[in-house]
């Protein structure tokens, strides 16, 4: 297993959790950078990208917490068993049951592994001779592709919000691997960005101040001998704008 596939959970401390960090392997840098700098949090990764974007999760009430009673839909269930298990983990970490529980912001990179939706075989039939049609990429039909593709991940951020939680989605390394399409990768960022707002959902993003002319994530801030993620110093940029938002 990598560094990103693994929690990033720190060890129990008397100092109370600042947030709560659910993600895929982009949140590996985030919590290590948070770890560095001695910001008390919990979570970290609980899967790879791909695992959260068709419906990934279940929910339900609580119903393990004194007497018995949990409120309609407070909680949720990760249909995959590793990562249900990391997240209740957390939030045993945290004192709590149920997600709807928490206390503390959320923080997630689920659904924003923008590489996955931007495969290229996928958007072939799209193009025409080689190229997208003029407006297609800020098109409703590209939008609607994209949503259906994400529809696990805006399920996710409608539940949470509809829990009440301050909840911050950070959007991924400007890096676009060999398989997927850039210029979809680009637009497909933006069309879940877009989604999210209206939910009330926080966005963290960094693409002005971690890309260079071309928009693609500045050396110093990629991990080495890797084509997707970003690293410590990027977790790092991450975390700043997490504090200066108050968390």
């Amino acid at each position: 297993m990598t560094p990103y596939s693994t929690t990033t959970t720190p060890a129990r401390t008397t100092a109370p959790a600042r947030f709560l960090l659910l993600g895929d392997s982009h949140a590996g840098p985030v919590g290590r950078a948070a770890q560095e700098a001695g910001i008390p949090f919990r979570g970290g990764p609980i899967g790879a990208g791909r695992d959260f974007f068709a419906d990934f999760f279940d929910v339900r009430a609580d119903d393990r917490d004194e007497g018995g009673e949990g409120g309609a839909g407070d909680d949720i269930v990760f249909r995959k068993s590793e990562a249900d298990r990391y997240y209740r983990r957390f939030l045993d970490d945290l004192g709590i049951t149920a997600l709807g529980a928490l206390t503390v912001p959320l923080v997630s990179t689920l659904g924003f592994s923008a590489h996955f939706v931007a495969t290229a075989e996928n958007w072939q039939v799209y193009r025409v001779r080689g190229g997208f049609p003029p407006g297609f990429l800020p098109s409703p039909l590209f939008d609607g592709v994209v949503l259906s593709m994400s529809r696990g991940a805006l399920a996710f951020y409608r539940h949470v919000r509809r829990l009440g939680l301050r909840t911050l989605a950070v959007m991924p390394p400007q890096r676009v691997p060999g398989h997927a399409d850039p210029e979809v990768f680009r637009a497909a960022q933006d069309t879940l960005r877009r989604a999210l707002l209206p939910l009330g959902v926080e966005i963290v993003d960094l693409r002005e101040r971690a890309t260079d002319s071309t928009g693609v994530q500045r050396p110093e801030l990629c991990e080495p001998d890797d084509t997707i993620h970003g690293n410590l110093a990027f977790g790092r940029m991450i975390l700043a704008d997490l504090l200066a938002r108050g968390l």
